[in-house]
């Protein structure tokens, strides 16, 4: 089971999110927002030892492209998959977010909450189905 940390400043767009995550069969985990850095978000990531981080960019405390910047910079958790689910939906943000090494963005407006966490499931599926076909082939 896959776990999935939301980083969401709108509770219930969160605990919709989470609770279509579980239905899913993925362990999601809310951040609270209770951090005043992105260091204290940091370690909720690793307490919660996710594999995917759903972000949204525009947080009251934190910066969202910062939290990408320091994941990746983070070699115990570099690997995590990073979907952005925001409002900001401007071509130099997403840009910018993908750059940063964002895996997804997703425009909140384009997707209901079921719509989005459907296709996280089906690209993570996908994601896996490839790394056990690589993982299955012979080197010469």
């Amino acid at each position: 089971m896959k776990n999935i940390f939301i980083i969401e400043d709108d509770i219930s767009l969160a605990g919709a999110m989470q609770a279509q995550f579980n239905l899913k069969k993925f362990n999601a985990e809310i951040n609270r927002g209770n951090e005043e850095d992105v260091e204290a978000l940091i370690n909720e990531i690793k307490k919660v030892d996710a594999d995917i981080v759903i972000l949204d960019l525009i947080l009251p405390k934190l910066d969202g492209f910062e939290i990408i910047k320091t994941i990746r910079a983070d070699d115990e958790i570099s690997d995590i998959f990073i979907f952005i689910f925001t409002d900001v939906s401007d071509e130099d943000s997403k840009a910018r977010g993908l750059r940063l090494g964002a895996n997804q963005y997703f425009i909140k407006q384009d997707f209901s909450v079921e719509e989005f966490t459907e296709k996280v499931k089906r690209i993570m599926e996908n994601r896996e189905a490839m790394d056990k076909s690589e993982g299955n082939t012979y080197q010469i």
